[in-house]
């Protein structure tokens, strides 16, 4: 977006907020002189113009991209989670600046000493958004849609992390208030899966009546909700008035999409949004003085490059670890992201302090090493496809890494490609699987518990046709056996013995090239108030106010 069309855009938006929020007549006269005076602006070359930001009722975010969808249970990125979870509630949810779970929609519960049945005991009086009841009985119908193929509204999926809960034998309603989950064997990470946003309980009546459209028609009981969505230009939430844990501290929040982090950059500067989040490294010493807040939060996040172990020079382990030798990590934390991360050595990333392998290294920068690997292995030369994201969650300057691996591949003999996509479409051609496609390509996790990413995206029963992450196909049978053991354990010193012994394994497999853990950031206007990160990457603005 140039300069102008953001000028035109903030214009068209100023118009929706103040038609919405300004009340009487008077006020409407107000909006007819400003717009008059707007529109004179207009035709000037230099433009100092009013935005949108400054209406005091309304929190305007800067978003990385598009949403897929606010069907919390059809997304897996955390673009499309930071919108949701303030329309929706789970049962449970994470307790502020804290990965440990909390009462939500759920007041209490109790788990059997087996470890298998879990039963929830319901907030009563609660309605969603569009009126209907919540109850047991719309708890039932959330996870019956998401794990009951025969169930009427499967068809309104896919559901890509419902592995989240196939753990899940049955769930039964006791009574209005009252829901029983029956697992199959005990599971660790059920709690902390239900508070992910996975977890978050859509509106029964509101599925039933949009369909495959409910991601554009979102309704749920959160303290926001859902208004307007124009494509490419604004999703809109209001203010829920009767919402069951307190009002919002705004009227509504207006979420915009940005792709380009420069222009999401230039419209933090001239205000005309009050708040971004993953603030380009390079451009974090533009956010200083009085007039913004940059805010930082570590959490559990891990930047890497898929690698096609089922075909191509990467089926060899050997070139795999060559990757990871030849791509100098310590240049690209230090100059690429301007010593915002630091390098990652495997799959699970530090912030999980009692799972973590702190015996692990990265591997280090060693190009001469490399050349001898992949001469070792005769693929000299080999032409490389990478998928590259134009921008998206938690990708930490993702064409500018892209484009340092390129060099450092390229100085120990690879031809590399780059491809590049939009975020969306990156996701639509790496998550169904690389094979036939690329040999490599960016990704990031940000995750809430140990267990997930390993199991979704490095067990061989994750690979794409099986409804996985796992896209770049590696399999290693004594990886998965300890992946299932560790997720059924509910004993937390076996389990991270587990987890450490995986994480020796996976970093000797190189299956991925281990770049770097992020901390997260964001920045925000002088005029925005109790705003913090959370550990969990998602993005909470209930509480937010806008002076």
């Amino acid at each position: 977006m140039n300069r102008w069309s953001g000028w035109i855009q903030n214009y068209q938006l100023l118009g929706f907020i103040l038609n919405k929020y300004n009340d009487g007549e008077q006020m409407f006269e107000n909006f007819k002189k400003l717009r008059t005076f707007f529109i004179s602006l207009l035709s000037l070359v230099f433009i100092t113009g009013f935005t949108v930001s400054s209406n005091a009722k309304v929190l305007v975010v800067g978003q990385i991209a598009e949403p897929k969808s606010l069907d919390p249970s059809t997304v897996t990125a955390v673009n499309d989670f930071r919108i949701v979870m303030n329309i929706y509630d789970g049962l449970v949810r994470y307790t502020d600046g804290k990965l440990e779970v909390e009462p939500a929609l759920a007041k209490s519960w109790d788990i059997s000493s087996d470890g298998t049945v879990y039963t929830f005991n319901l907030r009563s009086g609660i309605k969603f958004h569009d009126g209907s009841d919540f109850n047991a009985d719309a708890v039932k119908f959330n996870f019956d849609r998401m794990l009951n193929k025969d169930h009427p509204y499967h068809n309104t999926g896919p559901f890509p992390l419902s592995f989240f809960f196939s753990a899940i034998k049955s769930v039964d309603v006791v009574n209005a208030n009252t829901v029983k989950f029956t697992l199959n064997e005990p599971y660790a990470p059920f709690l902390s899966n239900l508070a992910y946003p996975t977890g978050l309980i859509v509106s029964p009546a509101g599925v039933k009546k949009h369909g495959k459209d409910f991601g554009r028609n979102p309704s749920g009981t959160g303290a926001f909700k859902f208004k307007e969505w124009k494509s490419n230009e604004r999703v809109v939430v209001d203010k829920n008035s009767g919402y069951w844990d307190g009002k919002a501290g705004t009227d509504a929040v207006v979420f915009r999409p940005i792709t380009d982090a420069n222009t999401r950059v230039a419209e933090m500067l001239s205000g005309g949004i009050d708040m971004m989040v993953e603030v380009p490294p390079a451009s974090l010493s533009k956010f200083g003085g009085s007039k913004f807040s940059v805010v930082e939060q570590a959490g559990p996040h891990v930047w890497f490059l898929i690698l096609n172990a089922k075909e191509g020079p990467f089926a060899n382990k050997k070139v795999r670890q060559a990757a990871n030798y030849a791509i100098n990590k310590q240049a690209i934390v230090n100059d690429v992201l301007e010593g915002t991360a630091a390098i990652a050595a495997g799959p699970t990333p530090p912030a999980f302090a009692w799972a973590y392998n702190n015996s692990l290294q990265p591997y280090p920068y060693d190009p001469a090493k490399a050349k001898a690997l992949i001469k070792e292995a005769g693929v000299e030369g080999a032409k490389l496809t990478f998928y590259v994201t134009e921008g998206g969650s938690g990708m930490l300057d993702p064409v500018a890494m892209g484009t340092a691996i390129q060099a450092d591949l390229k100085a120990v003999g690879f031809d590399v490609e780059i491809k590049t996509f939009e975020w969306n479409s990156f996701l639509g051609e790496v998550n169904p699987g690389l094979e036939g496609k690329a040999d490599m390509a960016e990704m990031a996790w940000m995750t809430n518990d140990p267990d997930t990413l390993p199991f979704l995206a490095l067990r061989t029963e994750s690979w794409p046709d099986k409804g996985g992450f796992n896209s770049g196909y590696y399999s290693n049978p004594k990886v998965d056996d300890l992946l299932n053991k560790a997720r059924s354990s509910t004993d937390q010193a076996e389990r991270a013995k587990l987890y450490q012994e995986m994480q020796e394994i996976v970093q000797e497999d190189a299956p991925w090239v281990f770049v770097a853990n992020w901390k997260q950031n964001a920045v925000t206007s002088n005029k925005v108030s109790n705003f913090s990160l959370q550990p969990s990457f998602l993005l909470l603005l209930k509480d937010v106010k806008k002076n």
